[in-house]
């Protein structure tokens, strides 16, 4: 088999088990979506490093939800020199609690905060001041894999030990899932695009949840599709009190 067909194995048998086994936490985390949407709160998500993928792809994102905020720390993105960087600044002691209070996140809101190992310092004490202010922490991590390593925050604790609700991505420790004969180093990760099917997912939950409730979800088109950009600018204007991505 080669490793294209091996890869696509490994990424149906992960989403089947994650279907199987997080459905009813995916189910909650589109209840505290919708609930922070219907009542006027606010959405964030927030990760270092690769893990902040899945906050970008969230946001600003045709078919998503226009209330959803990326929390992006300086040195924590994908766009820095020397790229090693961001695993350096990622253990700073503080740091997290810093982005934490500099965001307007509050009672009633919700932080889905994505870290594969949860160990790192800057994660655990970024979602445990969100939670200090009243939010609700989702966290998307690997069980497995932040069981097996241990902690880098001062206190001992993981993300998962931080969070009001836990999402498992059923990965593998150490991420990457293939084994190439000849290479002594395991490749592919999987937690970046089964990530993205886990979010997007109680994501539409949330929207399906707000439309039963009688509301209307606060969705962004394609600005590539003819009358896009309308609607899109609609939707920043009815909810900009719930935006903070634009500058303003």
């Amino acid at each position: 088999m080669s490793a294209i067909n091996a890869y696509f194995e490994n990424l149906t048998r992960i989403l089947d088990e994650v279907q199987a086994t997080q459905s009813a936490a995916l189910e909650e985390g589109a209840k505290l979506l919708c609930e922070a949407t219907l009542t006027g709160h606010n959405i964030f998500a927030f990760g270092c490093s690769h893990a902040g993928l899945l906050a970008l792809e969230l946001y600003y994102r045709t078919g998503g939800m226009a209330n959803i905020n990326p929390v992006r720390g300086p040195g924590l993105c994908c766009d820095v020199d020397p790229a090693t960087m961001t695993s350096e600044i990622e253990r700073l002691p503080l740091y997290g609690e810093i982005l934490a209070n500099n965001q307007p996140i509050g009672p009633g809101d919700v932080v889905i905060v994505h870290s594969v190992s949860g160990r790192n310092t800057v994660t655990v004490d970024f979602a445990r001041r969100c939670r200090e202010k009243g939010a609700k922490v989702i966290a998307l991590t690997n069980l497995t894999y932040s069981k097996s390593v241990t902690s880098r925050h001062p206190s001992g604790k993981r993300l998962f030990e931080e969070a009001d609700l836990v999402l498992d991505n059923c990965g593998c420790p150490g991420d990457s899932s293939l084994e190439i004969k000849g290479v002594p180093e395991k490749v592919a990760p999987t937690s970046t695009a089964v990530g993205a099917a886990m979010v997007n997912a109680m994501m539409a939950r949330a929207v399906e949840l707000v439309t039963e409730a009688g509301g209307v979800a606060p969705i962004f088109m394609s600005a590539n599709l003819d009358g896009g950009d309308e609607h899109n600018k609609k939707m920043l204007a009815k909810y900009k009190d719930h935006i903070f991505y634009m500058g303003h």
